[in-house]
């Protein structure tokens, strides 16, 4: 089964531990608001790769990853293609490449359970904790995403937590102390990591013809980092907690 493409990065550093082969996947459940990637939403486009390809190129590039790296998969959503990459990861796995997903954890089923087994480590992507501000930022509900979290905790599945902190939409105190007090205990949360929220994406709505809704947010200044660092330090007490 061919696995639908959007883009590769070689030797990236912030989609997991190491230097990684990031392979971008076409299509995605949510609509965030500020996605910085709209050209991978859609799950026309794209280009339809062998498995055996991916593989190539990360065999092709093991030498780089060193004790640490190794392949991450982003999309999009990458388990929007769950069914055609369980195949793909079991034959990575036999090759000894560590496999990272990075995934908002919004889709579920009998294959998504499967290459969660096969995955060394998600990165699940927490858009917000309250349930109405993540359906205007995402329009989706954040239940499923929270189930696979405490799937993951439930069945020894380390995780990284990923969070977008947008002013005036994800960066409000009361919301990231309820997931603290949720998700704080998790053991299998190893690293929590705040994402700045930025606008590098929006030459792509441009050049789509399509309006960028968040325009009028200002990027976080540095002090708002700084206290959402504090934050998060005392919410997730036994995580790392970094900004990238």
């Amino acid at each position: 089964m061919m696995i639908n493409v959007h883009s590769y990065e070689s030797m990236g550093t912030f989609d997991g531990p190491g230097l990684r082969l990031v392979v971008f996947l076409q299509g995605c459940n949510f609509r965030c608001l500020y996605c910085a990637n709209p050209d991978t939403i859609s799950p026309q486009g794209g280009t339809p790769t062998p498995p055996e390809e991916i593989v190539r190129m990360a065999v092709n590039q093991r030498p780089f990853f060193g004790k640490r790296g190794g392949i991450t998969f982003s999309g999009g959503e990458p388990t929007f293609q769950a069914k055609a990459l369980v195949p793909l990861f079991r034959e990575l796995k036999e090759k000894g490449i560590h496999i990272c997903l990075d995934s908002n954890g919004g889709i579920w089923n009998e294959e998504v359970e499967e290459l969660l087994n096969l995955t060394d480590l998600v990165l699940l992507d927490i858009k917000e904790f309250a349930p109405a501000r993540h359906r205007m930022l995402t329009e989706r509900s954040n239940g499923q995403t929270l189930r696979t979290a405490a799937w993951l905790e439930a069945n020894n599945r380390p995780f990284w937590l990923r969070y977008v902190l947008v002013p005036g939409y994800s960066d409000f105190e009361e919301d990231i102390r309820r997931m603290g007090e949720s998700l704080g205990g998790y053991r299998m949360i190893q690293r929590v990591e705040i994402l700045p929220y930025h606008q590098l994406g929006v030459h792509k709505y441009e050049a789509m013809g399509l309006n960028y809704p968040l325009k009028e947010v200002k990027e976080n200044t540095p002090e708002q980092l700084e206290k959402a660092g504090r934050l998060f330090e005392t919410c997730f007490p036994s995580a790392t907690v970094v900004v990238n």
